[in-house]
């Protein structure tokens, strides 16, 4: 089983869609913890609503590549437009952020929010 840690974030009517996703989630992997959720500006396209951002904690026996697919299909369902600007505002967006006690996104080391969801559901064990 893999344990993984994925980032949570929308601007487009967030509480709405963040339970929606998790929803899903919970009825594709195990759902092991979830952080409490931070108001945070917008990075680099500043004209747009605040995002809401936190964690998921999951376990899954899907591989890195396999949780990647179901996680941008779960973005696509829930109306995810990909054809903005990269940083534009988007209804949700997902990424995986540990895997396996392993950091794999280099975000993780530049934005606050990201460290501080991934401790708050990942505590006693420090990511690499």
């Amino acid at each position: 089983m893999n344990k993984v840690i994925i980032g949570i974030g929308s601007n487009i009517e967030a509480d709405k869609n963040i339970q929606k996703m998790l929803q899903i989630l919970q009825q594709k992997v195990t759902v092991l913890k979830v952080s409490p959720m931070i108001r945070t500006k917008p990075i680099g396209i500043t004209d747009q609503p605040d995002y809401t951002n936190g964690a998921v904690k999951i376990e899954t026996e899907l591989g890195r590549s396999d949780l990647n697919n179901m996680l941008k299909a779960i973005e696509d369902d829930l109306g995810r437009d990909r054809s903005g600007p990269k940083f534009g505002p988007r209804c949700i967006d997902l990424d995986i952020v540990v895997w396996n006690g392993e950091i794999v996104d280099q975000d993780y080391y530049t934005r606050d929010f990201i460290r501080s969801s991934v401790r708050a559901i990942d505590e006693g064990s420090s990511p690499k």
